[in-house]
C-alpha cells in the first residue's frame, strides 16, 4: 500500500466488522469507556460540584479546542468547543454578516449539508432584512463570488460524494471580492490536511464525532481568526461566553478571546471522552494519513468497479479533489447497504441513491478493503438485496 498507519489496537472494534462509516460516526477509542466512567464515578460522584475546579472541568473546552487546533492548522486559543455544529454555523454566519453590513448575499452551494442551509435560512428569516441565500452547483461557486456577496459558507468535503473544494483558491476569491469566508470541516477534520490559518479564512466550524471519534453527541468546534476575534459580536451571548461569568453582571460583556463564542455549560462527560479520543492523534502526520487514505480508497474503487459494473462511481475519480470517502450510485442503494451491514461491512446510505464508504487509516488496512469489495460483489451480483427484510426503511439511514 505504500503508507500504513494502523493504530487498530487503540480502538474497540467489534470482531468480524469492516467499519467503513467513520465519516459518519467514528469508532470507540479503548480509553473512552474508562475515562467516562472515571468522570462519572470519581469526579462527579466523588467530588460533586467541587470538580468544576478540582477536576479541571472548566478548562476542558479550551484544552480540547487547542488539541483540535493542531489538527486544522490553527493557533492555540483560536478554537472554542461546545454546543452542536448547527449552533456553531449559526454563530459564525451571524457574526460574519455583521462584518459586512452593506451586503445581502450568503453564498453556499447545492451540495452543502442541509443543516447548514437550514441554519442560514432560519437566520435570514430572523434578521428579516432582505438577505438572500444562493446555492449554485459546487463547481460553479468560484464564478458566483461577486462584490454582492457578504459571506461564502461552504463545506470543504461534500457529504454525499466526497468532492473536495479548493480551500485556498475559494478563500482567496472570497477575500478578493470583499466577502467573509466560513468553512465547515465536518468531513475534513481528521480526514485530510487542513490549514485554516494558512488559507486565512475568518471562520471554520466542525463536528468531532466523525473522524475525531468523539462519540455520538460529541461537542462541535468553532475557529475564529485571531485578528478578528475581539471585534466579533456573538449572536448567542451565552453565560460562558461572558468575560467574567461568575461576576454575575446583568449586562453581557464578551470574553476577550475566542471563548466569547461559547454559549452554555460544557458537556463534561462528552468533552472528556473527546479529549481521550484525541490522544490517538499524537504523533500522526496528516500528510502520511492522507497518503494512506488515498491508497485505501483507490484500491476500493478499483476492486468494486472490476467486480460490480452496475455500480456507478459518484465521487470524483481524481483523488486530489476527493476527501476520505468513496460513494457509489445504485438505484437500490438502501437495501444493498442493509445487506452489506448484515454481512459485516458497515457503510451508510444517503438519498436518493448514494452508498457511502469512509476510509480511516488509523484502523483500516488494505486486506480489509479488498475483503469489503468481495462482499460488495456478493451482495450486488447475487441481488440478495431484493429480500424483503432489506427493504424496510429505518429512521437513520
Amino acid at each position: 500500500m505504500g503508507v500504513s498507519l494502523p493504530r487498530k489496537e487503540m480502538f474497540d472494534i467489534p470482531e468480524g466488522v469492516i467499519y467503513l462509516d467513520g465519516n459518519s460516526l467514528g469508532v470507540l477509542p479503548k480509553g473512552a469507556v474508562e475515562r467516562a466512567s472515571s468522570v462519572i464515578r470519581d469526579e462527579w460522584g466523588g467530588q460533586l460540584i467541587k470538580a468544576w475546579n478540582t477536576a479541571g472541568w472548566m478548562a476542558l473546552p479550551s484544552e480540547v479546542g487547542d488539541t483540535i487546533a493542531g489538527l486544522i492548522g490553527a493557533p492555540e486559543g483560536s478554537v472554542a468547543t461546545g454546543d452542536t455544529l448547527s449552533i456553531k454555523v449559526y454563530q459564525a454566519l451571524a457574526a460574519a454578516l455583521k462584518m459586512r453590513p452593506d451586503r445581502r448575499v450568503i453564498l453556499s452551494d447545492s451540495g452543502n449539508f442541509p443543516s447548514d442551509l437550514y441554519m442560514a435560512e432560519g437566520l435570514i428569516k430572523t434578521i428579516d432584512k432582505g438577505y438572500e441565500l444562493q446555492t449554485p452547483a459546487p463547481e460553479d461557486v468560484l464564478e458566483a463570488i461577486s462584490d454582492e456577496v457578504a459571506v461564502v459558507m461552504l463545506t470543504q468535503v461534500d457529504y454525499r460524494t466526497g468532492r473536495m473544494h479548493d480551500m485556498d483558491a475559494i478563500t482567496a476569491a472570497a477575500h478578493a471580492a470583499g466577502a467573509v469566508m466560513i468553512w465547515d470541516l465536518a468531513h475534513s477534520a481528521g480526514a485530510v490536511p487542513v490549514d485554516v490559518a494558512g488559507c486565512n479564512a475568518e471562520f471554520a466550524v466542525g463536528c468531532t464525532y466523525k473522524y475525531l471519534n468523539g462519540g455520538p453527541g460529541a461537542p462541535a468546534f468553532i475557529y475564529a481568526r485571531p485578528d478578528i476575534t475581539l471585534g466579533l459580536e456573538p449572536a448567542l451571548s451565552g453565560w460562558l461566553g461572558h468575560a467574567a461569568p461568575f461576576a454575575m453582571e446583568q449586562a453581557y460583556r464578551p470574553a476577550m478571546s475566542t471563548e466569547r463564542l461559547r454559549v452554555g455549560t460544557p458537556s463534561v462527560v462528552q468533552l472528556s471522552i473527546l479529549q481521550e479520543a484525541l490522544k490517538v492523534w499524537e504523533g500522526v502526520d496528516m500528510a502520511d494519513l492522507r497518503a494512506a487514505c488515498v491508497a485505501l480508497s483507490e484500491t476500493f474503487i478499483a476492486e468494486v468497479e472490476a467486480r460490480c459494473p452496475t455500480l456507478s462511481l459518484a465521487s470524483p475519480r481524481d483523488a486530489n479533489i476527493r476527501g476520505s470517502q468513496v460513494s457509489f450510485a445504485f438505484e437500490h442503494g438502501y437495501p444493498a447497504m442493509q445487506a452489506l451491514i448484515e454481512r459485516g461491512v458497515i457503510g451508510d446510505f444517503r438519498a436518493p441513491n448514494i452508498m457511502r464508504f469512509g476510509f480511516t487509516p488509523l484502523y483500516l488496512e488494505e486486506a480489509e478493503i479488498i475483503r469489503a469489495a468481495e462482499i460488495v460483489e456478493e451482495v450486488i451480483n447475487t441481488e440478495v438485496w431484493r429480500e424483503p427484510k432489506y427493504q424496510v426503511k429505518s429512521r437513520v439511514t
